[in-house]
């Protein structure tokens, strides 16, 4: 019967991918089977192969399967050390540039990218940086661009920003409204929101920092190694790339082309 369940998900799979262009063939096959159950059983479907039929003449219901495939967990200075690292260590060689360009590739709802814009901020370097932060799923990436975040999660968030090395009041950075908070306007200025599937589309080119972290780890082992090569020919000669940090560059096809910058948070340095 699981064989059979196999078939079904890969059938879903490739109907998704012809009819929609979007590509979860090559996602980590464990990921991939308990999203698409979890979300058989919000359908009230009892079988995988009915909903493909659904799938391909109702939008609405392939949107949702979109939103159940994204990955949208995040906050604010989520490991507040890897923000150290990159005043310590990312900041002073991005400041060597006289304008910088900076992908940040499945930013989901936007925290960690608002959060980049305060380092950038506090280390008197934002206004030579433009940020370009990307996802596949347009109900996260309208969030980010809205910057509306709950109330209640301000206290870990401060206590990540803290953690982070930050030095003034976290509370300068946005303003409350009823039970949520509204990102100031002055950090949204130089970031763009913009639909990007790292499957399916293309590079960004003459980057200077690209960050894409906590994505790889659900992708398998040959669509990392298409992602890693995307990142690899849109940065520049020197430029910077971040991984999550449980992911690697070893024993992929670029390898050989980085330096290591910070082991621990895998932070690399393009070298070739």
């Amino acid at each position: 019967m699981q064989q059979v369940q196999d078939i079904e998900i890969d059938l879903l799979l490739e109907a998704v991918f012809l009819r929609y262009g979007y590509d979860f063939r090559h996602y980590a096959r464990a990921s991939v089977t308990r999203r698409v159950k979890s979300f058989l059983v919000k359908s009230g479907f009892k079988k995988v192969s009915e909903m493909i039929p659904q799938l391909l003449y109702d939008e609405l219901f392939f949107e949702k399967l979109v939103q159940d495939m994204s990955i949208t967990v995040t906050e604010m200075f989520r490991d507040a050390e890897f923000f150290k690292v990159l005043r310590e260590k990312v900041i002073p060689h991005l400041k060597t540039y006289p304008f910088v360009k900076i992908w940040h590739a499945g930013c989901a709802t936007g925290e960690e990218v608002y959060s980049l814009a305060i380092v950038l901020q506090e280390e008197g370097f934002y206004d030579r940086a433009t940020i370009f932060a990307t996802d596949f799923n347009q109900v996260a990436l309208d969030k980010a661009r809205q910057g509306v975040y709950r109330l209640d999660r301000m206290k870990d968030f401060t206590a990540n920003y803290q953690r982070s090395g930050g030095s003034r009041s976290f509370s300068e950075y946005y303003h409350a409204r009823y039970d949520s908070v509204i990102i100031n306007q002055s950090l949204k200025r130089n970031i763009t929101f913009a639909h990007h599937n790292l499957v399916t589309d293309t590079v960004f080119s003459e980057m200077h920092f690209v960050l894409c972290r906590n994505v790889l780890i659900y992708f398998d082992k040959a669509l990392q190694d298409h992602v890693l090569k995307l990142f690899h020919e849109s940065l520049i000669h020197g430029g910077i790339l971040a991984l999550g940090s449980k992911e690697s560059l070893k024993f992929s096809g670029v390898e050989k082309y980085f330096k290591d910058v910070d082991e621990k948070w895998k932070i690399f340095r393009k070298a070739g």
